[in-house]
């Protein structure tokens, strides 16, 4: 029971991790608005750079990424540590080095999540690009620079961030499953990429329609 509660516990503090609105906070401090008032609505780093300028977003963009490999590196240090413990007694088909990727796939998609459902913002927030990408360095650091430098390349030559970042989600996934990756780690990919790109539905919607901003131009409102 206590193996069960503490593991409850850290996945909650896992979602907690991903749902600090930094974006949101930015907005605030920064200028005393509402970011998802403004532009796309996003608390993410590319609508902070269209409304509050590219420091922020900078910040913003590390703090997000940052959040997100902290999730992970949390859980890979609690488990070993839980394990220890003589007043914790895992169940016996649970050993350590079977059921922390399980836990780490668990964490990952809960720092998803709280990114982009923060207790905090009426479970509303970004699209979770920049938490996955500190997700996946934190828990695959190759399948993670594989994503980020397609995004790169892809930003450079489109220049439009969504795009970027649904095929860095692609990326992320034929990457996962063509390495030798525990199961928990492409079972988190696949699920975590397609939930990224499902958050950037509207997205796809202006791509085809011309309408999709830029980088540095000013997003439509959405509302």
């Amino acid at each position: 029971m206590i193996f069960w509660m503490a593991s409850a516990l850290a996945l909650a503090f896992a979602y907690l991790l991903g749902s600090t609105p930094t974006g949101y906070l930015a907005g605030k401090l920064l200028k005393g608005i509402d970011i998802r008032e403004h532009g796309s609505g996003s608390t993410g780093a590319t609508n902070v750079l269209r409304t509050l300028g590219k420091w922020p977003a900078l910040v913003v963009l590390l703090a997000d990424v940052l959040k997100g490999a902290a999730a992970i590196v949390f859980t890979l240090w609690f488990y070993p540590w839980l394990y220890k413990l003589p007043s914790v007694t895992p169940p016996p088909a649970l050993d350590l080095q079977t059921f922390v990727p399980w836990a780490v796939c668990l964490a990952g998609l809960a720092a998803l999540l709280g990114h982009s459902r923060s207790v905090w913002l009426n479970f509303t927030g970004g699209k979770s690009i920049a938490a996955g990408l500190g997700v996946l360095l934190a828990m695959s650091w190759p399948v993670g620079l594989g994503g980020l430098a397609v995004f790169g390349v892809a930003l450079a030559i489109f220049r439009f961030v969504s795009l970027g970042s649904m095929l860095a989600a692609l990326t992320a996934i034929a990457l996962v499953c063509a390495m030798e990756q525990p199961l928990p780690y492409r079972l988190f990919v696949i699920a975590g990429a397609t939930y990224v790109i499902a958050r950037h539905r509207a997205n796809i919607r202006r791509l085809l329609a011309g309408t999709e901003p830029r980088l540095g131009q000013t997003a439509a409102p959405t509302r």
